[in-house]
């Protein structure tokens, strides 16, 4: 029998943990299949969206399956390491998509830079607050929340939000959509980190047990990552498919 089967063989009902990082590894395989095969059903003035929802959630599927892996040899730690390499590949992305989306009324390179930039200072700050100075982990968190607050204010009042006003009624409602998955879909992250870290909510350590807490930690950090990155990419499907009508 293979590693992999011996590995999932391990993956029971009463694993909560490892259940979630291999429910998250097909899903993210199944939703990158499915969007780059519908590639080649896309208008040519939508398949960059497409294609970059579809690298998003196969540069998911890999950190997942090797994810898996390591908790499966360390159930009682976090793969915090390689969950942070896949967001500062797959979270700059969804903030291209706003990006993409809005190109036609006039979305500029500096608006890129500024969501790219805010989106890698969020990780950047939360991974010092999760991994190499937690003894000020609530101060890195406020950090990296305000990057995050910078982000939602881009999508919802800010420049992503005027320029999808001046273009067709369902780029607008995709927008829209997508915002409220920053706003709340989002959310999930910082609750993560609240439950992962000692001082997570200004030094107040909600969880005692470590290996409680980072298995906590992953499970909210999975499903906010299937939700938020699939569902991304379902509504850039959506709209492809409504501005080809």
């Amino acid at each position: 029998m293979s590693p992999f089967f011996l590995e999932a063989a391990t993956v029971g009902p009463e694993n909560y943990t490892a259940f979630t990082f291999f429910v998250g590894t097909m899903a993210m395989m199944a939703a990158s299949v499915f969007f780059f095969f519908e590639l080649s059903n896309t208008d040519k003035a939508w398949r960059t969206s497409v294609l970059v929802s579809g690298l998003i959630t196969f540069i998911a599927a890999v950190h997942y399956y090797y994810m898996r892996g390591y908790n499966l040899e360390h159930p009682n730690e976090s793969p915090t390491f390689f969950r942070y390499v896949d967001w500062l590949l797959t979270v700059p992305l969804m903030c291209v998509e706003f990006y993409l989306i809005t190109k036609k009324a006039g979305a500029t390179k500096g608006l890129l830079w500024k969501l790219i930039f805010a989106s890698v200072v969020m990780l950047v700050t939360g991974y010092f607050g999760e991994t190499i100075d937690k003894a000020h982990s609530w101060q890195w968190g406020l950090a990296s929340g305000i990057a995050y607050f910078y982000i939602v204010y881009l999508v919802w009042a800010g420049d992503v939000a005027k320029l999808a006003g001046a273009t067709s009624p369902a780029v607008a409602k995709a927008v829209k959509t997508l915002g409220w998955f920053v706003l709340v879909g989002w959310a999930i992250y910082p609750l993560g980190y609240i439950l992962g870290t000692p001082g997570g909510l200004f030094g107040i350590k909600l969880v005692e047990d470590v290996a409680s807490a980072n298995r906590a930690m992953d499970i909210v950090y999975n499903i906010g990552d299937a939700v938020n990155k699939i569902g991304f990419g379902l509504v850039i499907y959506a709209l492809s498919r409504s501005e080809s009508k």
